[in-house]
């Protein structure tokens, strides 16, 4: 039997109805046959045909959301696509390791003091972008760490999102399309093993039910600890069955399911004492400057740390075509995700960090006496309807995509803490023994619970004049209700006046209800000065209300949570050109940018107790990509970016009393490249750079300002043994880089970067 592969190039004829499937892009099934009818592929995006290829192709033209009506090529806003077949030769198993094929996009932020960022906690050209994630165009809730088991393509917007998906964070989107069955039979399945006791399986299994019905299943099961260090577990499994009618037919209904269990050992990151830029969190304890560095392996939690989390999805996805110019598309989706974690936060602050014989590090002690708890739980029931059209009139092409969608999401959240004076042993700073516990915890009594209900109506269109001018314009209106109410402990630097109650005292919180309309707009005119290429200019917007990232309202005048302030608001501008080249094999892509985000809050000279929402923020850069191959046997997917981010009106946020946003490098490459030899041998690496990045300010003493350059590169090799086996070596981190890859906002804690790591793959197929 032979197999197929995806080449995944544009028809610049006619918009098929069939863009508009939301969980696309399933047609290169490693173990398709061949030999099934060309009906088989009804499913496919325009743009993509079906080849057999004995190289890879990182190459997607093809947004999978109906919103986008037009090829990337010809679309005017950066967009990234990562591939499956990128992701698999990687090795990336989450979310946040397939977005480092997508240049200044990553986890550089470890979290606030104590606190300790979970999940995807992603930014994006200078802003959290972790709100901003979706599955096949509905909004994914939830702090927890995606697995890409079940995914076809990750899909990075970057820029205004807002008409596309609604509330947005500034500077862009990330939406994971999901695999869905296709007509034909297929079964593949992957087993690693690797440095830090990692193993993972998976499979996929296709199977054709009837003449237009197919079934599918994908299940994974992991079992590993992390690189370089200690303790820290990532342990989960799930599954994902999908089944599929009407396949070829101009009717299509898809339901689907995803089950994902994770039980998980949290990693608090590492002291920063030693490192770079690090002198003493105490002025009365100079000596502490010149301590030995810590090393990067030690873990600080204990044996009660846990991060356990539950997803499960539903959707349903029905697609109708009236005629090869006129389709329906609607997705309803239920989705539910639930945390409990248990962190042993430390920070080696002077009041913290004892030093009985100040000659002898290894007496050093740090206190865990911050334990940081969630137990939340995120709920969504969506339903979006969307209708594409094709007209021609004479000289004119319009491509209109409507729609109308509504949404209902709900957060909860319930207090915990430690019960009575049970405390965990500090832990020796050099050499700290993860075996103890003793600390008694259990609800406080504080709670929360948050409800936003939206409605939004939009509508797209694209008018091509011509061969040569294209005008993309695209408005979004959001209405949107949001319920909150809490219980909240007094006291302390963010709660409530505790009056004549003893602090901590549960008391209640924010509870109210507030409402508003949402507009946002996108304008984009483009040229061809080729039929390969294209030149354009891009204008948009897009907003994030007062508790839009993580459905929770505070009352603190310093927050952009407040209900009484008004959304945040983001404009960019980009110029930009994409050019198809050496036979439509590689994609080479390069913008200037610009966006600015407004309704920041300044805090009042005089009376630090007011804020007004005066305040401006400004990212602005070049990003360069290139995807494609180089040659039938030579692919590459590589970019560049420059961000320029800073305060441009308001308080200065690094902790250098610079204008510099943190958590942003100035500047990040990343690159991945393979070659297919004639004797099957695929081998192939990849480097990634990022720039130096500054933390944020809060008063720490002593801890780095900012974390320094590095450049980390990767290989790979892939031999088939047979028709069916193929082994895949990686190797992470060749010449073990020692890094920082992200920082907390005090800087006494950092999460070191993976050291040399290995990892082998028995890739199988029938």
């Amino acid at each position: 039997m032979a197999f197929i592969t995806s080449r995944k190039h544009p028809v610049p004829s006619r918009l098929a109805p069939t863009m508009m499937a939301a969980s696309l892009l399933g047609v290169s099934l490693g173990a398709a046959a061949a030999d099934v009818p060309q009906v088989a592929q009804a499913r496919t995006l325009p743009g993509v045909h079906v080849e057999a290829t004995a190289g890879s192709d990182y190459r997607v033209d093809q947004v999978a959301s109906p919103k986008f009506t037009q090829p990337l090529l010809d679309t005017p806003q950066t967009i990234s696509i990562i591939s499956r077949e990128l992701i698999g030769q990687q090795g990336a198993t989450t979310l946040t390791e397939a977005l480092r094929n997508s240049p200044g996009v990553g986890t550089f932020y470890v979290g606030e003091n104590g606190s300790t960022s979970t999940g995807d906690a992603i930014y994006m050209r200078g802003f959290d972008t972790s709100g901003s994630i979706f599955v096949d165009g509905v909004r994914d809730l939830g702090s927890i760490s995606r697995d890409v088991f079940n995914v076809e393509q990750v899909e990075v917007t970057k820029g205004p999102d807002g008409t596309e998906y609604g509330r947005t964070a500034p500077t862009g989107a990330i939406n994971m399309v999901s695999k869905q069955p296709q007509l034909g039979h297929g079964l593949s399945a992957s087993v690693s093993y690797g440095s830090g006791r990692h193993q993972r399986a998976t499979a996929d299994w296709n199977q054709q039910l009837g003449k237009t019905s197919a079934f599918r299943l994908n299940v994974m099961g992991q079992d590993s600890g992390v690189a370089g260090r200690d303790e820290v577990q990532n342990d989960r499994w799930g599954l994902a069955p999908s089944l599929a009618f009407g396949l070829g037919t101009p009717t299509r209904v898809y339901l689907d399911a995803l089950h994902v269990k994770q039980a998980n050992v949290p990693d608090g990151g590492v002291s920063t004492i030693g490192l770079p830029g690090y002198s003493s969190p105490d002025p009365q304890r100079p000596f502490i400057a010149d301590a030995p560095m810590v090393d990067a392996s030690n873990f600080y939690g204990t044996a009660q740390d846990h991060d356990d989390a539950t997803a499960d999805m539903f959707t349903a996805i029905v697609e109708h075509d009236f005629s090869p110019d006129v389709a329906l598309h609607n997705t309803t989706r239920w989705g539910r995700t639930h945390q409990e974690y248990l962190l042993t936060s430390f920070m080696a602050s002077a009041a913290n960090l004892a030093t009985p014989d100040p000659a002898d590090p290894s007496s050093w002690t740090v206190a865990r006496s911050n334990p940081t708890f969630k137990h939340q739980s995120n709920r969504i029931l969506a339903n979006q309807t969307n209708l594409t059209a094709l007209i021609e009139s004479g000289a004119v092409i319009q491509a209109i995509s409507a729609g109308l969608e509504l949404s209902q999401e709900k957060a909860s959240a319930v207090g915990m803490g430690a019960i009575g004076d049970s405390a965990w042993p500090a832990a020796d700073l050099y050499h700290p023994d993860p075996r103890v516990g003793g600390l008694a915890y259990g609800r406080t009594g504080a709670n929360s619970s948050g409800k936003t209900d939206t409605v939004a109506a939009y509508i797209f269109d694209t008018l091509k004049f011509g061969a040569r001018w294209q005008v993309n314009a695209g408005v979004r209106l959001d209405h949107y209700n949001t319920d909150f109410s809490s219980m909240v402990a007094c006291g302390g630097r963010r709660g409530p006046d505790c009056g004549g109650l003893p602090e901590s005292s549960i008391v209640p919180g924010v509870n109210t209800k507030t409402s508003g309309n949402l507009p946002n707009y996108k304008l984009g005119v483009l040229y061809k000065p080729a039929a390969n290429g294209s030149v354009y200019a891009n204008v948009a917007q897009s907003q994030q209300p007062p508790g839009g990232n993580t459905l929770t309202l505070s009352s603190s005048a310093n927050s952009l949570d407040n209900p009484d302030l008004d959304p945040q608001k983001a404009r960019t501008v980009e110029l930009g050109t994409k050019w198809d080249l050496l036979g439509s094999r590689l994609l080479l892509t390069g913008a200037v940018y610009r966006t600015t985000v407004s309704n920041e809050l300044v805090q009042d000279t005089v009376d630090t107790s007011v804020y007004y929402q005066i305040g401006k923020k400004r990212v602005q850069g070049v990003e360069i990509t290139a995807v494609g191959k180089l040659t039938d046997d030579w692919a590459i997917s590589a970019g560049f970016t420059t961000m320029d981010a800073k305060v441009a009106t308001g308080t200065p946020v690094a902790n250098d009393g610079s204008d510099a946003l943190a958590y942003t490098p100035k500047s990040a490459f990343t690159a991945w490249t393979t070659y297919h030899l004639p004797f099957g041998l695929i081998v192939g690496g990849g480097a990634r750079y990022a720039g130096q990045m500054k933390r944020g300010h809060d008063g720490a003493l002593g801890t780095p300002a900012y974390t320094e350059a590095y450049w980390v590169f990767d290989a790979m090799a892939s031999y088939p043994v047979n028709k069916h086996v193929d082994l895949q070596l990686n190797l992470y981190n060749l010449f073990d880089e020692d890094y920082v890859a992200a920082i907390n906002k005090s800087g006494y804690r950092y999460t070191p970067g993976s050291p040399r790591a290995a990892m082998l793959t028995a890739n199988i197929r029938f």
